[in-house]
């Protein structure tokens, strides 16, 4: 009862309420962008935030010198978000003029992102590795994804094609989506140069992949995570498109420090935790598999392997959700 109490005590205000909705509707987002939405003062929200947080129905990520919030998670604070959302009124202009707001801010965001793969497509490789050692990242990737029998792979956010020109020789049919024009491009040379005729390229959204729900055997992301604004929604759709029993594997940076790839390299995140990624593991009906550390300097980076659940896995999965 106490607990109830503290959080209905939480939400019985216009700012939090709006938080709130904002975060249910809008993934991570960092402070800074929360105060341009809403229009008010950084210490006011950080206050509204920290009760939000004490009441169970925010999660905190701190980052640098970056803080992110999220909804909660975790049953069954998250149910409570979801109880507590759907009493809103879907008319509300205040809440719409929010969102509305927030989507210009997204937007905005993104055609930054992409203005710098644009420009930095051509010598994306070199870029990327960033005192990385790729080459014992390649390697743990051809060692941990177990393909067996697997026709048919999707690499999401390919970029250059790394990962096809390693798996495409080993499956039937190797697909890469990428949103950058300009790397698709440089994909495109890069399979041409390989001799890869099995590898087919195409622009899309990786929050709406084109593609029917369990219809690749496997699929892969390499170096993508750490730009996006909602990285659990792409692991979701990622598990959406496999088959039952398929594997995901996601090479992506470990937590650090290096405050810089915020403004030179447009990262949003600075690496992620086992544990949250194995959270959104489980939020996609996936069974975390096998996780490798590769330490660098200054930057470690981690390969996690999930596999998908067979049909009543899944079927129970949803029964839950």
């Amino acid at each position: 009862m106490d607990y109830t109490v503290e959080m209905l005590r939480a939400v019985a205000e216009p700012t939090r309420l709006r938080l709130l909705a904002l975060l249910g509707a809008g993934g991570e987002l960092s402070v800074s962008e929360l105060v341009r939405v809403l229009g008010q003062s950084q210490p006011r929200l950080s206050r509204h935030l920290k009760i939000l947080t004490k009441a169970g129905l925010l999660e905190r990520l701190s980052e640098g010198s970056w803080a992110f919030y999220r909804t909660r998670q975790i049953e069954p604070q998250s149910d409570n978000v979801r109880t507590i959302l759907s009493l809103l009124p879907k008319d509300d202009g205040v809440i719409a003029a929010d969102r509305a707001h927030l989507d210009e801010i997204k937007s905005a965001r993104a055609q930054a992102a992409q203005e710098y793969f644009q420009h930095h497509a051509a010598e994306w490789d070199r870029m990327a590795q960033l005192n990385i050692n790729e080459d014992a990242v390649i390697h743990a990737a051809e060692q941990m994804l177990p393909l067996g029998k697997a026709e048919k792979i999707l690499d999401i956010g390919t970029g250059t094609g790394k990962m096809l020109e390693l798996f495409a020789p080993k499956v039937k049919t190797a697909v890469g989506v990428d949103l950058n024009a300009e790397m698709l491009q440089v994909a495109r040379a890069n399979m041409d140069s390989a001799g890869l005729s099995n590898v087919s390229l195409r622009q899309s959204d990786i929050y709406t992949l084109p593609y029917e729900s369990r219809s690749f055997d496997a699929v892969t992301c390499h170096q993508v995570l750490h730009f996006l604004d909602r990285p659990s929604q792409a692991i979701v759709e990622a598990a959406r498109i496999l088959k039952p029993g398929g594997y995901m594997l996601i090479a992506d940076l470990a937590p650090h420090d290096v405050e810089d790839l915020r403004k030179k390299h447009a990262h949003r995140r600075l690496g992620f935790e086992d544990s949250e990624i194995k959270l959104w593991f489980a939020k996609a009906a996936m069974r975390p598999q096998a996780t490798v550390h590769l330490k660098g300097n200054p930057l470690s980076v981690t390969l996690w392997l999930a596999q998908k659940g067979k049909n009543d896995d899944i079927d129970k999965q949803k029964e839950t959700a």
